[in-house]
């Protein structure tokens, strides 16, 4: 008799996926494309499928971006609210393709929406994870001046996640921007530090402080490539880490 296949053993039990909104308007730029959600959403359920604990914090740049409006003079503070209140728009959307792949969902918002979110709390979001349920992190920390990034490190040091995983559309982190410099070289390992010191574009200072403070790994991946959520939760070489 031919033995059994050994079960799929995570890496990573606990992760928190970073999105940005970009990510959910595809090729047309803006807004939310359909089939790019079906796509993230059936990639999340096989990774759910492992008994992995994932949660999602998404960006809000598909629809307001809050530092480009305060550029053309908007105040910052009130373009950041408005900011945050696209991410909203960002989580329901993905809640409803993710509840259609199968999935239970719970969004929780930094900022009170009981009509359409839970209010964030922590060990109500824990619970939800021991649950199987997938957590939808919406309006970022709830305070303006702050990034998604930062919401994202944040919110993976305060549930206690083993690793955050930002999506991209490189396969990596570059020494340079690989689209305008031919010769930028690809880090597969790198450190807080280094990421600190050469300003390479990975998330916001404040976030990456979080992380090295913390001791969070940061895994940079090409989302547009199908299979790398779960290729990374088992611990394939995906992307680019950054650690200590």
């Amino acid at each position: 008799m031919r033995a059994e296949a050994e079960p799929l053993r995570p890496v990573y039990r606990r992760v928190v996926l970073k999105l940005s909104g970009e990510a959910l308007a595809g090729s047309v730029g803006y807004g939310i494309d359909p089939p790019v959600l079906e796509r993230i959403a059936a990639e999340i359920r096989d990774v759910i499928e492992l008994r992995v604990e994932l949660a999602v914090v998404i960006g809000g740049g598909n629809i307001f971006r809050g530092v480009a409006a305060s550029a053309g003079g908007m105040d910052r503070a009130t373009a950041d609210y408005m900011g945050m209140l696209a991410t909203i728009i960002n989580a329901l959307a993905l809640q409803d393709a993710l509840e259609k792949a199968g999935l239970q969902t719970r969004v929780l918002s930094a900022i009170e929406m009981r009509a359409v979110a839970e209010p964030y709390i922590r060990r109500r979001a824990i619970r939800h994870l021991e649950k199987g349920r997938v957590v939808i992190f919406a309006a970022g920390t709830g305070n303006p001046f702050f990034t998604t990034d930062t919401a994202g490190a944040l919110r993976a040091i305060e549930i206690g996640a083993d690793a955050i995983i930002k999506a991209t559309k490189v396969d990596g982190i570059y020494s340079s921007d690989p689209k305008a410099n031919a010769g930028a070289e690809r880090l597969a390992r790198t450190t807080y530090l280094e990421v600190l010191s050469r300003r390479l574009q990975v998330m916001d200072t404040t976030a990456i402080s979080l992380c090295m403070e913390n001791a969070l790994p940061i895994i940079v991946f090409d989302l547009t490539l199908p299979g790398n959520i779960k290729r990374i939760v088992l611990g394939e070489p995906v992307g680019s880490i950054v650690t200590a």
